[in-house]
């Protein structure tokens, strides 16, 4: 159990705006303008005596450093990732690379697989002056996390995962991936689709769910609980993940996979099991990188503004107020690239994997 309370159990350390706010019984976004003197700021006058009660109760120390980036003093931000091997983040550092440097700053990037202990100690190190903000993308984000930033007096965004404890972040349109990723091959033909889903943990397989099932439904497919399988985003999860669906009495005809690592693995084992792609099952995956156009078949996929999103979580994370919440859709362009891995369903089926692996 959390206690936010500087009153109760929890380690003592500065006072945030966060726990003024729930003090006072006010958005996080209301203490800040407050202190700021924002001229915008429309409250009850009750409602800013509160606030300021609140703060002097608390003894609620500003930080000028804290609050803007503009006195920025290391001239670096940091980028946290999960994992170098998922070309997916290349994408996203390329794009926060190239806003940082168009602002002034050089960005570091390191990822959790790499940091010992663990992304507390990294972010402590970071926290001594080292960066003037941090980039969280797709890493575990957790409360005990955000506390020690805040803490910290370090300014952060959250880029394409959100969490109920944290409302700073900048997001993709996930559910429109599924949704055009469904709508492509109903267009072929294709009723038995299945979803090739992300860890269950992870909030874009959550929300690429959300529009593989949304889009079925609009176009008036049964759900079939059996049709969707969790993967990690690797290709050795899809792999995995494929050979269950595969197996099924009645297997998919076509698959829509949460991400193109995954889908590698899943076009492989496939494969090898002697499924053709596409004539006997087709294959949409999530996120176009320069090497889908090169295996075998050519795969189809879901373009996201990947490069964009690194961009914009630079520019919330430089140009807004580090205690005010940011909750932002990156809504460039979501585009389908059709290549050679889905077209119309087989007319006759398949043995399935397990009866082509027992004669």
């Amino acid at each position: 159990m959390r206690m936010d309370n500087p009153s109760s159990g929890r380690r003592r350390g500065r006072v945030t705006i966060k726990q003024v706010a729930e003090h006072a019984g006010v958005d996080p976004s209301v203490v800040s303008r407050v202190i700021n003197h924002d001229p915008r700021l429309s409250v009850r006058p009750e409602t800013r005596e509160r606030v300021v009660a609140a703060i002097k109760e608390l003894g609620y120390r500003p930080n000028a450093v804290g609050r803007s980036l503009r006195t920025a003093r290391a001239g670096m931000l940091g980028l946290f990732i999960p994992d170098f091997a998922n070309p997916v983040y290349a994408e996203i550092i390329k794009g926060a690379e190239a806003a940082a440097a168009q602002l002034g700053y050089l960005l570091v990037t390191g990822s959790a697989s790499g940091s010992k202990p663990g992304t507390g100690h990294y972010v402590d190190l970071l926290g001594q002056g080292r960066v003037d903000g941090l980039l969280l993308a797709g890493t575990d984000a957790s409360s005990a996390l955000i506390d020690r930033l805040n803490d910290a007096l370090l300014p952060w965004i959250l880029v394409n995962q959100r969490v109920s404890w944290a409302r700073r972040y900048v997001i993709l349109d996930d559910e429109r991936a599924g949704d055009l990723a469904v709508e492509h091959l109903v267009d072929l033909g294709h009723r038995r689709i299945a979803h090739l889903a992300g860890p269950p943990t992870s909030d874009t397989a959550r929300r690429r769910r959300a529009g593989y099932l949304a889009a079925m439904e609009r176009v008036g497919l049964a759900h079939d609980e059996r049709l969707i399988v969790d993967a990690d985003y690797t290709p050795a999860g899809g792999a995995a993940a494929i050979a269950d669906l595969l197996a099924l009495d009645e297997p998919p005809t076509a698959v829509f996979v949460a991400n193109v690592a995954s889908a590698i693995g899943a076009l492989h084992a496939a494969q090898a099991a002697g499924v053709e792609v596409p004539r006997d099952l087709s294959l949409v995956a999530v996120h176009d990188l320069p090497l889908a156009g090169y295996l075998t078949p050519p795969l189809t996929t879901v373009r996201m503004p990947l490069e964009d999103l690194g961009r914009r979580g630079v520019e919330l994370l430089t140009g807004s107020d580090p205690d005010a919440p940011i909750e932002e859709t990156v809504d460039n362009s979501v585009e389908l690239i059709v290549r050679d891995s889905t077209t119309r369903p087989p007319r006759r089926r398949r043995k399935t994997l397990g009866a082509a692996e027992h004669g």
